[in-house]
Parts: structure tokens; sequence; C-alpha cells
């Protein structure tokens, strides 16, 4: 007598006009969109790039789907190629029929392929990998659900699952509520996954031993779960064919994660540096001096700084004529002719004898000492230039000397 059972739905399928939506479908796509979401997480913390997980997913998709049909049709041949069999329905993967091991191996093979072309390591993805893909198949078995497949022997449980006469095998038309293994191999891939992150999260293992790690938990559920199932498999020794498949690969996984030593990818390494052979030029160094220095300010240039005299040691002199321009020097060509007059020119005490050479036009300098209060801008630069002129330019002592004034001998200073 059924107390209770888990009803099966009416149907799999939705259909959108002349396009059909098919819940096992559906649960393939969940299945992968969370695996590629955690497996990007996990890549980041790795130091990996993230967005290698979604590259990957899509050849392991493909390459998974047609491993897990071919799979499911070389063990179970009759479906497809015997009596009653269809050879055009190996094709019809939306009814069903995905050999887990198929998938897996295909869907590995793909993931090898993409990262040989990237440049990554497969151990470490796959390490980075195997906790969302363990969620995809506890999600993806749901298909199995909604297509009334798959189930185990008859039960009288109370999370017996009910399955419509239709779906039935032969021999068993008789029973109304079957194990649910869907159910049971959904719960036990969400136990392997929260195994592995848990293990991830407190001991790191070395490269590709969590990939062995997950290989052995979940053949272990595979085991005693495929025997409580009654679909049609081929069978060997009184096993089914896909518990010998588990007995082989746990055998191979304890031998990987035995021997294996690969070193272990710890957590928030970022990716390697980029070397200057890779850049085609020198990779400059982090805190260089020439980084420390720039600046965004637009008002400074490259210019060379002056190397300018301060303002209160250089000669009043030289400072004049130096802001001299030529019109002034042709006025003081004039004062000095007689051409024009010279009142506002300060008197000097004793001319030089003979007019010293003119001076190099030297960088303007602003006026300093006594020339600097002058109420007359122009007439300071006038006499300037005259005082440049008749070589009272305090940076030649010898024409002062030359004259005999009254300083002492090698030039003294005198105001201009």
């Amino acid at each position: 007598m059924v107390l209770a059972a888990i009803p099966s739905p009416s149907r799999g399928v939705i259909h959108l006009g002349p396009l059909p939506l098919r819940a096992y479908a559906f649960m393939i796509i969940i299945g992968v969109v969370v695996a590629v979401w955690l497996t990007g997480r996990r890549l980041r913390a790795r130091g990996a790039d993230p967005n290698l997980a979604g590259d990957a997913g899509v050849w392991a998709v493909l390459f998974g789907i047609v491993g897990a049909r071919l799979y499911h049709v070389i063990t179970s041949p009759e479906a497809y190629f015997g009596a009653d069999g269809h050879v055009a329905d190996v094709l019809k993967v939306w009814n069903g029929g995905l050999g887990i091991w198929g998938a897996v191996a295909g869907g590995a093979l793909g993931v090898w392929i993409k990262t040989r072309r990237s440049g990554v390591s497969f151990l470490m993805f796959a390490d980075a990998a195997v906790p969302g893909i363990v969620l995809a198949q506890a999600i993806g078995r749901w298909g199995n659900y909604f297509n009334q497949e798959l189930f185990g022997r008859p039960s009288t449980l109370p999370w017996a699952l009910e399955i419509d006469a239709a779906h039935r095998p032969a021999g068993y038309e008789q029973f109304a509520t079957f194990h649910p293994t869907f159910l049971y191999e959904s719960l036990w891939c969400l136990g392997v996954a929260a195994v592995l992150l848990l293990v991830d999260q407190r001991r790191r293992l070395g490269r590709g031993r969590l990939l062995a790690l997950y290989i052995m938990l979940y053949t272990v559920g595979r085991a005693w779960i495929e025997a409580l199932r009654i679909d049609d498999a081929t069978h060997i020794g009184g096993l089914r064919l896909n518990d010998w498949v588990s007995i082989a690969v746990f055998v191979g996984a304890l031998l990987m994660f035995i021997l294996l030593r690969k070193p272990v990818d710890r957590g928030g390494e970022p990716p390697a540096a980029v070397t200057p052979a890779q850049t085609g030029g020198d990779a400059p160094e982090a805190g260089t001096p020439a980084e420390e220095n720039a600046t965004t300010d637009p008002n400074v240039t490259d210019a060379k700084p002056v190397d300018a005299k301060p303002a209160d040691l250089r000669p009043a002199g030289a400072a004049t004529a130096a802001a001299a321009s030529p019109a002034d020097e042709v006025l003081a060509d004039e004062i000095l002719a007689g051409t024009k007059p010279s009142e506002s020119l300060p008197a000097s005490p004793k001319p030089a004898a003979t007019p010293a050479t003119p001076a190099t036009p030297a960088t303007p300098a602003t006026p300093t000492g006594d020339l600097a209060g002058s109420a007359d801008a122009g007439e300071v630069v006038t006499a300037g230039a005259v005082t440049a002129r008749v070589g009272l330019d305090k940076s030649s002592g010898a024409g002062a000397a030359d004259s005999g004034g009254d300083g002492p001998a090698g030039g003294s200073p005198r105001d201009a």
C-alpha cells in the first residue's frame, strides 16, 4: 500500500506555436550556466582568466553531448539497431538517452583542447571546474524526472516516484511507484559538490587531485544508484556495464590521487607577469623614478631649467644690460654721441678709457638693487644699456682697474 509518492509531470514539453520547449533541455542549460558561473569565480581565485570558463564551457557542451549520445548508443544498441529499433532515433537527443560517462569523457576532451589552445594547465582548470560540473549533474538529472525515465525498482517508500503506465518497462506494468533514482543521484551530486568545496577551502590539494577526488566520490554513489535501475542495459558477469565502468574509473582516479605530485594552486595569485620578450620591449618596473616623477599638469614642459644666478648676487649692470632691447641700445648711442640729452642718466664717477665689447644678450631678468626702485622703467633700461656699453658691468673688473678708479686692484664692484 502506497501511503505517499512523488507525482510525475504529465508532460515534459511545452509547445510555443510550432516550437517545442523541452524541460530536459532547460535542465541541461541551467546546469551549464551554474557550472560556468562557479568555474569562473574559482578561476579568478586561482589567478586565471575567469572568461576562460565560458569559452571552455562551449567546447565542453558540444563535445559532451556527442560523447554522451555515443556512449548511450553503444551501451544500449538494441533500441536503435535491434529488431524494433530505428537508426534515425540516434539523432533524437531530445528524447533522452545521454550516457554520463560519455558526457564526462567528451566534455573533458573539449576542455583539454581549449585549455591547450589557451596555454592554461588542464589540471588547474579541472580542479576549478569540478564543483560546478557536479552541480550541473545534480540539476541535469531532473530532466529524467520530466521524461519519466531512468527510475529504479518498484518501491512503496513515501518518496517513491509515480510513473505513468505508458512509461513503465516491460514486466513492470503492474507497478505504479518506483525508486526515484534521479533524485538519489541529484542529492548525491549536491553532497559531492559540498565536499569538494569544503576540502578546497580548508586544504588546497595539489593540482589535479581535486579532480581525482571528484571522480572517486561520484563513482561510489553511481555504483549503488546504478544497482537500483531497471532500464535496459548490457550486463557482464551479473553487473550492468555502467557498474564495471564505475569500478574501472574509480581505480584509475584512486591511483591518480595517490601518485599525482603537482604544485598547489594557491588562492589569490595573480597571473604571471608579462616579460619583455612577450611585449617586444623593456617592461617597466613598478616604482621607477620616471613613474614617480610623472605628472599630468599641462603647464609643465620638458624644457631644461636655466642655470641663473640669484638676483641679489648678479651685477646690477649685467642685469640692466640683459634687459635692454635693441631700441634702447640705439637710444644709448645717440645719447653718447650728444644728439640726445642725458639728464635722466645717473652720473658715472669716471668713464672707462675705452668702450668695452658689448656683452652677449642674456636671458631677461628682473632689475634688482637700486634700479628696482626707479620710478621710470625706461630710464632704468636705458641706463643699463649705457653702462654696459661703457664697460661698467660688474662682471668686468679689469676695466675699472685700467681706468685708475678708486676701487682696489682687480676691480671693486661699483654702483651703476
